[in-house]
This record gives C-alpha cells, sequence and structure tokens, in this order.
C-alpha cells in the first residue's frame, strides 16, 4: 500500500535491489563500476558509461539506495507517474555520462591519475531526485536537539542546539550514499544534484524537458480508453444535470411539506434519482 500511484518508485526499487543481487550472484560486480585508466585509456571499454548504475555492489548502498528512492517517492505523486519516468530517463541518461567524461578530461589529469574511479551505483540519478524533492516539498514541522541546558525555557529556538526538519533524515540517507566510496560517489553525486537544479532551472534543453514516454509504459489508458470513459462521464454529468432539475421541480411542488422533510429523507430521494 505504501507504494499505491507510485510505480515507476516501485520499479526502480525492485529493479535496483534485484539487478545487485543477480550482479552479486552471478559474480559480475566488476563490470559495472568504472576506472577510467584501466577502463577507459587502456581497453576501450566505454560501453561500461551506460552500465555503472544499473547496480551497487555492497549491501549497504542498497539498502540505503532502495530507502532513500521510497522516502522521495512523494515526487512521483506530485508530478505524475508518465512525467517522472520521462525525468528519470533524460536524468539517468544524463548522469550516466557527464560524471565519467569530468572525471577523464578534468579530475583525473588534475590529481595527476590519483583520482581514476567511480562506484557503482544510481547515486547521482538519486541526487537529481532529491533535487526536486528539495524544491518542491516544504517542511512541514521543526525540532531541535539541545546542545546546552542553559538558557530560556520558554523559548527553546533561543537554546544553544541544532535546529532539524521532518526532511533531515532524507538528506542524511542521500548524503550517506554521496560518502559512501567518495571521492567518486562525491562526484557522481554532485553532478546529480546539479543535473536536477538544471532541469528545473529549465537549462537542459526543451525538447528534452518536455518529452514524455508513452503513457503504455506507466500503465496509462489508451486513446480508445480514454475517450470511451470520457463519454461515460459526460453522460453522468448529463444524468446528473437531468436529476437535479426533476429534484428541484418536485422541491417547488412541494413546498413547505418538501422543507419539512430531513436531511437522510432528502439524500435518500437524490440517490434513488440517480440509479
Amino acid at each position: 500500500m505504501s507504494f499505491a500511484h507510485t510505480p515507476v518508485t516501485r520499479t526502480l526499487v525492485l529493479g535496483l535491489v534485484g539487478s545487485s543481487i543477480a550482479a552479486s550472484l552471478f559474480d559480475v560486480k566488476h563490470y559495472f563500476y568504472i576506472s577510467v585508466g584501466t577502463h577507459f585509456l587502456e581497453y576501450g571499454q566505454t560501453w561500461r558509461a551506460l552500465i555503472w548504475q544499473l547496480c551497487y555492489t555492497n549491501s549497504s548502498e542498497v539498502l540505503f539506495a532502495a530507502m532513500t528512492l521510497y522516502n522521495l517517492r512523494i515526487v512521483e505523486q506530485l508530478w505524475g507517474s508518465r512525467k517522472y519516468a520521462s525525468f528519470i530517463l533524460v536524468s539517468g541518461l544524463l548522469t550516466s555520462i557527464i560524471p565519467p567524461v569530468l572525471l577523464t578530461g578534468i579530475f583525473r589529469p588534475l590529481s595527476w591519475g590519483i583520482f581514476d574511479f567511480l562506484p557503482a551505483g544510481p547515486t547521482p540519478l538519486i541526487f537529481a531526485i532529491l533535487a526536486q524533492y528539495h524544491d518542491m516539498v516544504p517542511q512541514i514541522y521543526r525540532y531541535r536537539i539541545v546542545l546546552s541546558t542553559d538558557g530560556p525555557t520558554d523559548k527553546p529556538f533561543d537554546v544553544p542546539g541544532v535546529t532539524l526538519s521532518d526532511k533531515t533524515t532524507k538528506y542524511l540517507m542521500a548524503l550517506q550514499l554521496a560518502l559512501f566510496q567518495w571521492p567518486g560517489s562525491l562526484l557522481g553525486a554532485g553532478v546529480g544534484w546539479l543535473v536536477g537544479q538544471a532541469w528545473r532551472s529549465e537549462l537542459i534543453p526543451g525538447a528534452l524537458i518536455r518529452w514524455r514516454v508513452p503513457g503504455w509504459v506507466v500503465g496509462m489508458r489508451t486513446k480508445r480508453g480514454s475517450e470511451r470513459f470520457e463519454g461515460m462521464r459526460r453522460r453522468l454529468e448529463t444524468e446528473g444535470a437531468s436529476t437535479g432539475a426533476a429534484s428541484g421541480a418536485q422541491q417547488q411542488v412541494g413546498g413547505e411539506g418538501n422543507r419539512r422533510r430531513t436531511m437522510g429523507q432528502q439524500l435518500i430521494d437524490e440517490v434513488r434519482g440517480a440509479f
């Protein structure tokens, strides 16, 4: 029930857990991380840039990623599954390509080859979703962890301490993902956040922002089904309007007797007229 109306989030969580378990069972985890010097420059395995976000290589990252995606499902609820799926595909493609390019062209040369590693996992994609959550979802409540007992008790926010909100735990779980295998995971998280902010600021080409996956991908009705549903809705509205007009005429004829009817009797009459 917690995944109600969020089929894309459910697919992401189940797919991430399933792919991570499968990579471990079939002993193919070594295909998903990226070492620029070995994989790109020596063996030319550029295809790794398209698959390195498909799974994690350790259980701790899988756990934190699954919990973070679950907590961010509200973005899909606010956007709708079709827009959310389109965002996942576009930002997933961008966050898969940009970090390896930056690492190969900028960070590895500047670090004299020391910074050479990108860990497997969709941490960049999760941070792109987190950027939407940060801007779209307001804080519901705040609380304070008091670090000292000195200060006015009637003004708790004036006492030295740390102020947190209901969104803090979501940020902390995502931050843990960014620090698991830093600096590579931190680079991916930073790129993901920037891609998410670029989407919101419409810095990404408009064609990518406006593009939507076909409705059947997320279980939407076909055009014929939508037209049938729309026709049914209009017919019910017409019948409801006719019933309301007839009920109004009866009430005018009844006069004082109708005004003495209880609310329950009037409701029963309305329901009987609708059927």
